[in-house]
């Protein structure tokens, strides 16, 4: 096969592996018009994926369902992996030992794309920091797409891309594990456990997103958070120009926190951007994204004034810390993005008032003792829910002190008025779960949207919450 076969689709096999995604619902129409002749091979039955064939609508492919077989991929003269799939799959094992080339949706736009690309990984702050970077961009002039593992597929906007434009990818471990290019601007925020349900070994986990850095020259920027080990260590032998950032002062150039600001040095200049008293966003955490989302755009040449004239109005984006309610004082907070235990953590830590915090859902084989730790010590009321609900309060007894009060319930719909009923004056009710929302939603988009409509049918106040109990 042509080495550059990305260039001319026409008239090629190509099987897609995966179809429950709609990053591969948009990639199925591209590689139909540039003329491939498409399998779509997924291991769900057609019943279970009714949204997803009628998002196909009239387009001519063929559709291998139930299972993912052999034949489909070894026949092919191209194979695309959803990034939710393993690659270690028999039918995918069998492609490359057959020498067919394997692929993404990622890597196919990463080859074709003529405009410089901005890519963003981390365990945590990836959307947030990919949006901020984004309107920062949009601010200073520049016409700017954003996409990746955020909002919608850039796949089928090639057509439309031109060198002096700029592509913004949040890029997933997944995404990234078979990368072999790597963007123009690379930023890596941070790498702490997470999806060991998926990667084999942590280890494996944290090479998947060094390799947004790992094919780099020395023309192009690498960004890196200063504060987390493994990213300040990969600045040591990196290729490319190096910033780093963090809340704390960071070594060389890069952008950091000092004297109540926001400060970013450049050629051993240092520059104000903005106040921390303007910013909106609650929590260190969010700090290291702003600190983040400076360095980025920094490195694509992007003036301070837009820096601070974004920063200053952003109020974060929908399931990170959102606010949806407050109820006789009673404040309600949609975290669904917390997926892992670390990142529920930083939730907790952004609050200094008494927290009711609704946790549960499907395990990632995560480490659990240092989060019981801080529920411990922040939490006034416990509310679970789903499968992993047991294995928080496990971590709880191991913990060595005597855990918040526990309150078990089957769902949400029970836990939003029970924890709305233990709520005062002052406190926080927050969904910030720690755990994945797969045991009873489709995602943590999902999960959010239920939790508010559940706290917006609540009553006006907790007085007819508490009697309607």
């Amino acid at each position: 096969m042509a080495e550059n076969w990305e260039h001319n689709l026409r008239g090629l096999k190509a099987t897609l592996i995966g179809l429950g995604t709609r990053t591969n619902v948009a990639l199925a129409r591209f590689l139909v018009s540039r003329g491939a002749l498409l399998t779509i091979s997924d291991r769900k039955p057609a019943d279970q994926l009714r949204q997803e064939i009628a998002l196909l609508g009239n387009l001519p492919v063929r559709l291998s369902l139930g299972a993912n077989r052999v034949e489909d991929t070894v026949g092919a003269d191209v194979v695309f992996v959803t990034p939710g799939a393993p690659r270690d799959l028999p039918a995918v094992v069998a492609a490359v030992e057959k020498g067919v080339p394997v692929s993404s949706e990622i890597e196919l736009l990463f080859a074709l794309c003529p405009a410089p690309i901005v890519g963003i990984t981390g365990s945590s702050g990836k959307s947030t920091t990919t949006t901020l970077v984004g309107e920062i961009m949009l601010a200073a002039g520049l016409t700017v797409y954003v996409g990746g593992n955020l909002g919608t597929p850039l796949i089928d906007k090639i057509d439309d891309l031109r060198p002096s434009d700029w592509i913004v990818l949040e890029l997933s471990s997944f995404q990234l594990e078979a990368m072999r290019r790597s963007p123009h601007v690379a930023a890596i925020l941070n790498i702490t456990p997470n999806h060991l349900d998926r990667h084999p070994s942590m280890e494996h986990y944290a090479e998947s997103k060094r390799n947004i850095i790992r094919n780099q020259s020395a023309d192009d920027w690498a960004i890196l958070g200063y504060a987390n080990d493994l990213t300040r260590a990969y600045g040591r032998s990196c290729a490319a120009r190096r910033l780093y950032f963090g809340v704390d002062e960071v070594e060389g150039d890069g952008a950091f926190c000092a004297d109540g600001a926001v400060w970013l040095r450049l050629g051993g200049e240092r520059r104000r951007v903005l106040d921390l008293a303007e910013i909106r966003l609650r929590g260190r955490h969010n700090l290291e994204n702003v600190t983040a989302a400076v360095a980025i755009t920094a490195a694509v040449g992007v003036p301070v004034e837009a820096m601070r004239h974004v920063t200053a109005s952003f109020a974060g984006i929908e399931h990170r810390l959102e606010p949806v309610r407050t109820i006789d004082g009673v404040q309600f907070v949609n975290d669904s993005i917390a997926t892992a235990p670390e990142r529920a953590a930083a939730a907790l830590r952004s609050f200094a008032e008494p927290v009711v915090l609704l946790a549960g859902g499907r395990d990632k084989h995560l480490p659990l003792d240092e989060f019981a730790q801080l529920v411990r010590a922040r939490v006034r009321d416990l509310v679970l829910f789903g499968e992993a609900a047991g294995l928080l309060e496990e971590a709880l007894g191991r913990a060595g002190a005597p855990p918040p009060p526990i309150h078990h319930v089957s769902n949400l719909a029970e836990a939003v008025p029970l924890a709305a009923a233990l709520a005062a004056p002052g406190d926080v009710v927050l969904l910030s779960p720690a755990f994945t929302s797969y045991d009873q939603f489709r995602d943590f988009e999902e999960r959010g949207r239920e939790f508010k409509r559940l706290v917006n049918e609540l009553p006006d106040t907790l007085a007819e919450v508490r009697r309607g109990r």
